[in-house]
């Protein structure tokens, strides 16, 4: 789970004017969007018992994106650096990020800014595309990009864990991504590997 960035604002300032913004704002939308759940059905091909994290591939700026984080506990969403590179979108103007993020290691990080592109999920004629602001992560991570609480709202999507899908509304009826469990496992074998060796160097240095 990351927790800070910008998507409250930047300041205190900004995080309070916002605040007193969506206090008055009233959003009727999404009245008529198509009812979303999960059922026996959707654990199809899903391989159970099992305790993975959802991981899927999204398409962000016309690129296909392999090991996307759904975390529903992110404030923020967070491309790593590394795959802008890959993307050849490093080069791009970003914007500047104050505010701290926490969660990588248990020590705060400082983005280096944030950029904003197309994200596509689904497939077909159920193809969703919403633009969306990802905070710039330089730091080694199994995953290219985490989608965090911001891109779910924005898609108006809900995401299951234990059925490895994500659906959401497409002109009136339910788009879906399914998860990668191999994918998954991978990054997480990967993810325990880093965080023992960094816990052995630092318990060296004691």
């Amino acid at each position: 789970m990351i927790s800070g960035g910008s998507t409250d604002g930047d300041s205190n300032q900004a995080r309070k004017a916002r605040s007193r913004r969506e206090c008055l704002e009233i959003d009727g939308s999404g009245r008529n969007e198509p009812v979303i759940s999960f059922g026996p059905e959707d654990l199809k091909g899903v391989s159970l018992p099992h305790n993975d994290a959802l991981v899927i591939q999204a398409c962000v700026a016309n690129y296909d994106v392999l090991r996307v984080f759904v975390d529903n506990g992110s404030s923020v969403n967070v491309i790593f650096k590394k795959a802008l590179v890959q993307m050849e979108l490093h080069e791009y103007q970003l914007e500047a990020v104050e505010t701290a993020l926490f969660g990588f290691a248990g020590h705060a990080i400082y983005p280096e800014g944030e950029i904003t592109l197309p994200l596509t999920l689904g497939f077909g004629d159920l193809r969703k595309t919403v633009m969306t602001v990802f905070t710039v992560v330089d730091a080694p991570s199994s995953y290219n990009i985490i989608l965090g609480r911001p891109a779910m709202n924005e898609m108006r999507a809900m995401a299951s864990t234990y059925h490895q899908n994500i659906k959401f509304p497409v002109q009136g009826r339910v788009g879906e991504v399914r998860g990668d469990q191999p994918s998954s496992r991978k990054c997480y074998g990967e993810t325990v590997r880093v965080d023992q060796k960094r816990l052995d160097l630092t318990n060296m240095k004691i």
